[in-house]
């Protein structure tokens, strides 16, 4: 996966946490409230921020060394937890389908791998 790629999805991601968190903010609010679903929101949203900053590192790690192939498979990682763990939340929320609860740790196990990867990514040997 090309740096540029990475950089164009990880813009495209914040762009969606800040829409995603204002419409929970403004528009969604009372709805959340009375279902109890607004820390649910909340969660989604800081988790989808944390890893689109990640994601983004990621993506300017792999500028300063590109022939370090781990960083990448984390990026994937990082895109694969975004989409299933903050998806997962968001999709709760808004349908209250609660089986999606259930799948929302695969998001979390993603999220975990890709700082793993990271954290190895960097060991003695540096692997391309």
């Amino acid at each position: 996966m090309k740096t540029e790629l990475i950089i164009r999805i990880a813009a495209l991601f914040g762009v969606l946490a800040v829409i995603f968190g204002a419409f929970g903010a403004h528009a969604l609010e009372n709805m959340l409230v009375e279902t109890g679903r607004l820390d649910t929101y909340e969660t989604a949203v800081s988790y989808h921020f944390y890893h689109t900053l990640a994601l983004l590192a990621v993506a300017l790690l792999g500028r300063l060394y590109p022939e370090n192939s781990r960083l990448f498979t984390s990026a994937w990682f990082f895109i694969a937890g975004i989409l299933i763990f903050s998806g997962s939340l968001y999709t709760l929320c808004l349908s209250d389908v609660s089986w999606l609860g259930a799948i929302t740790p695969i998001g979390g196990l993603a999220f975990i791998l890709g700082w793993m990867i990271l954290l190895v990514s960097f060991g003695k040997r540096n692997p391309s």
